[in-house]
């Protein structure tokens, strides 16, 4: 079966659609939105912001400011994961980018992304470059580490985010403006070709917030679907602005979804190299509690 083309198809329907998963995003939602709508480089996206329970008026707000934009009411927080599969329920396109609530988009960045798409049939997701709000770079495209790389990460990110092995696994010493070929791509903003979401049984629901970006992309590859990072196009995330209001139980749910991961990855007799990732998760997340808690960070620093 050959992929369809985002330049092809039925003429009615966009090329492309955006998903925006929010809980309690605040003005950032408003502002995000704005900026989806406004990304018209690809033609006008068909936008569905779906509401996982806030509690903030954001959703209210939006539905005054930007009627343009339809916001979807998910039944509670049911997680990023569930959040993103039901809005891509609700559209139709070829495409679909799946955003953060804090995500702006700068212009020309749906052209870059389709156009990545169009140029690579077995192209499953393609990221861009994802800027914090200081113009620096966000290290969003990584490898998939093996288990020696994941357990050094573990134990010394926190710490030594400079590590020889947190360094390989973020890939900091590649260069930035160069478009290549990933493991996996942040979930932050993402562009998916429908087809490939499709082969795989879109965004496992079973991760509640953090790893199922990882997830997904491991299941495109092991599909046969290529992932790519194309920093031709760019987004700036905010980061933050929903998970600090929870740090603990972000930290936990980080935690238990790196385990998720591990046993999703790791089959068979390979079971058994999890026995010495447990006590370093175990470890990590205390840290990363004591960390938060002693005010070195506003926002704890489980990402990876």
């Amino acid at each position: 079966m050959s992929a369809e083309s985002p330049d092809h198809g039925d003429a009615s329907r966009p090329r492309w659609a955006a998903v925006v998963v929010n809980y309690n995003y605040g003005d950032l939602l408003a502002r995000g939105v704005r900026s989806v709508l406004d990304e018209t480089s690809a033609g006008a996206p068909d936008v569905v912001v779906v509401d996982n329970g806030s509690t903030d008026g954001s959703a209210v707000a939006l539905r005054a400011a930007l009627p343009a934009a339809r916001t979807l009411d998910a039944p509670g927080n049911v997680g990023y994961a569930r959040g993103a599969n039901l809005g891509i329920a609700a559209t139709d396109a070829p495409v679909v980018a799946v955003l953060n609530g804090d995500v702006e988009l700068k212009p020309g960045v749906a052209a870059a992304m389709l156009a990545a798409l169009a140029a690579d049939a077995r192209l499953g997701a393609v990221g861009p470059k994802i800027l914090n709000p200081d113009g620096s770079v966000y290290p969003s495209a990584r490898s998939d580490p093996g288990l020696f790389v994941a357990l050094a990460h573990a134990a010394l990110g926190l710490v030594w985010r400079t590590n020889p092995w947190t360094r390989r696994y973020r890939q900091l010493d590649v260069d930035p403006t160069r478009p290549r070929a990933v493991d996996w791509i942040s979930g932050a903003a993402v562009w998916l070709r429908r087809e490939a979401l499709d082969d795989v049984g879109g965004w496992d629901e079973r991760y509640f917030m953090y790893m199922e970006d990882v997830d997904l992309c491991l299941r495109l590859r092991r599909a046969g679907w290529r992932v790519q990072y194309e920093p031709s196009g760019e987004v700036v995330h905010a980061q933050g602005a929903s998970t600090s209001q929870r740090p603990y139980r972000m930290i936990v749910e980080h935690h238990r979804s790196v385990w998720r991961f591990a046993g999703r990855r790791y089959r068979g007799w390979r079971r058994v190299l999890l026995v010495p990732l447990a006590p370093v998760l175990a470890l990590r997340c205390l840290a990363a509690m004591a960390q938060h808690a002693w005010g070195r960070s506003s926002v704890p620093r489980v990402t990876g």
